[in-house]
């Protein structure tokens, strides 16, 4: 039987009747194409039939998460954390994101892919972490969700356990004085490759992993998440290291160290997830399984300054080599404390950088996972705003996280925040973001945006970047932040302010364009401001704190607010 419905009452009715794989259902249907074509307002009614849609909450994110690459049916966002709360206080009251309340949340309708600590191959208390696996486990594996685990720097074994590390010097992955001869708690690139492999299987063969994969013997999905900071030798100090001296002396020049430093560290990355992977044994979690790696993409800040390059492997014509070694890689979008959301110093500049390093590493490796890191930078942060007379709240920080969404489309966003902070704690700052990403799903404009758009370039001006930059990138399009009338004047300083900061995404050739306007206003909201959209006209918008978004039609000159009903 049909009944005379709006899309907001189909919406709450479903979602009381049948939780958030309702809510879900609701939205998935509205979002089909026939829905696309209808006039949703808030007032407007239409005629559904009631019936569930076929596409619920986990399958959507099972979808999303398995599906390949694409610029022309880009894969929808996810939502993940770096906090897993932990193997003690799970069930209490100062828990963290244990997986159990992940998954009541994705019951509710959230896209988060599901994340675990990894259980330690030598854990203090075997039973704490069956405890805190257990259940949530089985429960993903009734779902047939994807899930992920959330590690240390899984190398760290290297120096931290004596067998490796009081090996002879000759034989150690250590960093191996080239003045004294002794052995320094620092793993080099030129040891041994084959304790890597050791160190690796040592993890996947864990008895509480393989716990674990006798609970869920066949997932869709299973990404590891290393914290990746070990301690290691950097190219830069190569001649300090007896390994590095014994292969290639003294006196090479920096683009030379930087090669074989990739190199090598090529090799044993390779290696360490061979052998972590060779240790799952279960030969669907081998073939299902990413490695990836916090840090483990190119260097955003490219340019900021004149030693950009002794903090990178840049090679002549290769920006980055870790998608060579890494299955994908989650770099950071912080707020620091003297790296402010808007002002040229900040990391939301780093992202337009990263759009030409993605191209290129989808090109050494077409399926490299790319996700980034976000962090409000916690209290330090706020009192240093606050100091300023500014503030940073959580809708300034969505703001800002939106901002590298909309440049970047990362597969998901993962939130920062330490593992002994309180559920209470972190929720004010950690749903704006999962409402973010939530709300792509939500809106059929910003589906299609996200699915298949190009971001727009601004030819009028450079970033701001432009230090050393290699002959190779000179002409990469890097500037995406668009002109407003209140953009600061130039020549911009790095702590150069922005009141607005805006961009748009491109779809189709002119005449029949559209643009997804995307600007939020880290100093407060703004009205009528305007902003140029390159090759076409300027367009006066209201901006909010924490974001506004705008559909802009060539054809028709119309521009509509896309609001969050």
């Amino acid at each position: 039987m049909n009944k005379r419905i709006s899309r907001r009452q189909l919406l709450t009715a479903l979602a009381k009747t049948a939780g958030g794989v309702g809510l879900l259902w609701a939205r998935r249907f509205l979002t089909t194409q026939a829905a696309r074509d209808l006039d949703f307002t808030p007032t407007h009614q239409v005629y559904l039939p009631l019936v569930s849609c076929q596409l619920n909450i986990y399958d959507s994110i099972r979808r999303e998460a398995l599906a390949p690459n694409s610029e022309t049916d880009h894969p929808l966002p996810l939502v993940g954390s770096w906090n897993a709360s932990t193997w003690w206080n799970y069930d209490e009251d100062t828990a963290g994101f244990h997986p159990g309340w992940q998954l009541e949340m994705v019951d509710q309708g959230h896209h988060f892919l599901p994340w675990f600590n990894i259980p330690d191959p030598d854990p203090e208390c075997e039973q704490c972490c069956t405890d805190y696996l257990e259940s949530p486990i089985r429960k993903a594996a009734q779902l047939n969700l994807p899930i992920s685990f959330l590690g240390t720097q899984w190398e760290h074994y290297l120096y931290d356990d004596p067998a490796y590390f009081d090996l002879p010097p000759s034989q150690n992955p250590n960093v191996v004085s080239s003045t004294t001869g002794t052995v320094q708690r620092k793993i080099s690139p030129f040891g041994p490759v084959n304790y890597w492999y050791e160190v690796g299987k040592k993890w996947g063969s864990s008895p509480m992993m393989q716990q674990a994969i006798g609970w869920y013997p066949l997932p869709p999905l299973v990404i590891f998440v290393s914290n990746n900071e070990a301690l290691k030798l950097t190219w830069p100090d190569a001649e300090t290291d007896q390994h590095y001296i014994d292969l290639y002396g003294y006196g090479r020049d920096n683009d030379f160290k930087r090669q074989v430093f990739a190199d090598a560290w090529q090799e044993r990355y390779i290696a360490l997830i061979r052998g972590f992977r060779d240790g799952l044994g279960n030969a669907d979690w081998q073939a299902n399984s990413k490695f990836i790696g916090f840090g483990a993409f190119g260097p955003g800040y490219m340019g900021r300054w004149d030693g950009w390059k002794e903090y990178s492997l840049y090679v002549p014509n290769r920006i980055d080599p870790h998608p060579l070694f890494w299955e994908g890689g989650s770099p950071e979008c912080y707020l620091w404390p003297s790296m402010r959301d808007n002002i040229v110093k900040g990391e939301s500049f780093y992202p337009m950088n990263w759009v030409f390093m993605l191209d290129e590493a989808h090109q050494l490796n077409p399926s490299f996972w790319f996700e980034f890191s976000s962090w409000d930078g916690d209290q330090a942060t706020q009192d240093t705003y606050d100091e300023i007379g500014q503030s940073l709240k959580p809708e300034r920080y969505k703001g800002f996280v939106q901002f590298g969404m909309w440049m970047i489309r990362p597969r998901l966003v993962r939130v920062y925040r330490s593992h002994e902070q309180s559920r209470d704690e972190m929720l004010p700052w950690f749903m704006p973001v999962a409402d973010a990403v939530d709300r792509v799903y939500d809106d059929p404009v910003l589906e299609s945006f996200w699915r298949n758009s190009d971001i727009g370039v601004n030819p009028a001006r450079q970033h701001p970047y432009q230090t050393d930059i290699p002959p190779e990138y000179s002409t990469a399009d890097r500037m995406f932040l668009l002109d407003t009338d209140l953009n600061p004047l130039e020549p911009w300083q790095l702590t150069t302010e922005f009141s607005v900061m805006a961009l748009a995404r491109l779809k189709g050739t002119s005449p029949n364009r559209q643009w997804l306007l995307y600007a939020y206003a880290p100093l407060g909201p703004k009205t009528d401001v305007q902003i140029t959209i390159p090759d076409y006209q300027n367009v006066a918008v209201d901006v909010a704190l924490e974001g506004s978004f705008y559909l802009i039609d060539e054809p028709t000159h119309n521009m509509t607010p896309i609001t969050d009903h």
